[in-house]
């Protein structure tokens, strides 16, 4: 993990010290109380004229989740504790964001996450953290612990190493179960009324309640205010995580990240379940959801992959769709062996570059119409196959003449090396 800081960073500070709760208190000061009944709605309000959105990928507004949660409390029964999970599992192998937030920054999320245990009046958080960053956020929890810090109980767990496991449901039922099942949209939260937020958005919520919504609107763009954590990898000169104004051009984002390696073959935005484009469409837009939709792209987990022009994007995609087939949680018929064939078929096309004899254009074509009908075909219970599908979809249309050298035998490529994680096999 690699963390780029900038001069005037709000959630990453210059180095390591805010690991320390001294050095973040002496960087943001203390943390607001928020537990007053009459004036949670007062402090709810403020997070909505910020116009704060979950960075986790969903983009749902903070503000709508904490009255939710208020709401589902006060119509249950007397004795359910409302709960505040903090999700850092960051799963996706292409993404840091969260990974160093927690590495740096723990108190921030930590501050987050009890102001919204106190918004909601839940009596309860969770931080449920990577096992590469898990130590450091247990150990920033023990020490708010032995100060008398937090007004309710913090505990930290180690994340499931699964891609799906940092869907919401999932990780409800990691923390209830340990099965980092995920079912339906929205998770489901009975018995016990959940509110489960990205580790982004809960530091973005701790600096808002300090801070207020004008000072959260003064970067970003008005219809997407504020800054956001992103991961620059692949072929550029300064791969890591950067903070950056909502609605930056990806073209500056790829310039900030010290430029291309090398003429670029194609982005891979908003991580493994994102979208391909290619450059001279994306690099002009702006890195926000309504500015990439032009592209079929979205910022995702805040992922920008760039591809060289050397590298196979057919036998990268036909990687990555065989990761995503093995990570299925394998609950639903169309997920396991949906993704498992529409892998398969791809590993074939990418292997035709090589293999003449795999079957020349006639079976690349029958493979390829396959692919498509397979698409349209695969759900589940969560939106791994979906996310999957979409990802897929985009590598047919941006690589098509790619796909059209393979189905002759031939293969664009002057590199067969990897260019893109995925991380060991589930």
């Amino acid at each position: 993990m690699t963390c780029q800081v900038r001069t005037g960073s709000r959630l990453l500070p210059g180095g390591y010290g805010d690991r320390a709760l001294a050095g973040h208190v002496a960087r943001h000061g203390t943390r607001p109380w928020c537990g007053d009944p009459w004036r949670r709605e007062e402090f709810i309000g403020e997070v909505e004229r910020a116009g704060l959105a979950g960075r986790g990928g969903a983009g749902f507004p903070t503000a709508a989740k904490l009255r939710a949660l208020a709401a589902a409390g006060a119509a249950r029964r007397v004795g359910q504790v409302r709960r505040v999970i903090g999700n850092g599992v960051e799963g996706e192998p292409a993404s840091d964001k969260d990974k160093v937030l927690l590495a740096v920054a723990p108190h921030l999320v930590l501050d987050g996450a009890v102001s919204a245990a106190e918004l909601t009046g839940a009596g309860e958080v969770v931080i449920v953290a990577h096992h590469s960053v898990r130590e450091i956020v247990s150990r920033a929890a023990e020490e708010r612990l032995d100060c008398g810090w937090d007004p309710v109980p913090v505990r930290v767990m180690t994340a499931a190493d699964a891609f799906v496991a940092g869907e919401a449901s999932a990780v409800v039922h990691w923390v209830e179960r340990g099965v980092p099942a995920p079912t339906g949209r929205p998770p489901r939260l009975d018995p016990r009324p959940t509110l489960v937020q990205n580790v982004e958005t809960l530091a973005h919520l701790a600096l808002i309640l300090r801070y207020g919504s004008n000072w959260f609107r003064s970067a970003g763009s008005p219809e997407e205010p504020g800054s956001t954590l992103i991961t620059m990898l692949g072929a550029v000169r300064r791969p890591g995580v950067y903070e950056i104004e909502t609605g930056t051009p990806v073209g500056e984002l790829i310039e900030l990240a010290g430029g291309a390696a090398g003429p670029p073959g194609a982005l891979l935005i908003g991580g493994y379940s994102g979208a391909w484009a290619e450059p001279a469409a994306a690099l002009p837009l702006p890195f926000s959801t309504a500015g990439l939709a032009p592209a079929g792209a979205s910022p995702g987990a805040g992922v920008i992959a760039v591809l060289p022009r050397t590298a196979c994007g057919l036998a990268e995609t036909a990687r990555i769709t065989r990761y995503l087939a093995r990570s299925s949680a394998g609950q639903c018929g169309p997920c396991v062996f949906g993704l498992d064939a529409i892998a398969g078929r791809l590993e074939r096309l990418a292997a035709a570059g090589r293999l003449a004899a795999v079957g020349g254009p006639a079976a690349a074509g029958g493979d390829l119409a396959l692919v498509h009908r397979w698409l349209g075909q695969v759900r589940g219970a969560c939106r791994h196959p979906e996310g999957a599908a979409v990802m897929v979809a985009s590598a047919l249309r941006v690589f098509a003449a790619e796909i059209g050298l393979h189905a002759g035998g031939r293969c664009g490529a002057t590199t067969t090396a990897a260019v893109l994680p995925v991380g060991a096999w589930p």
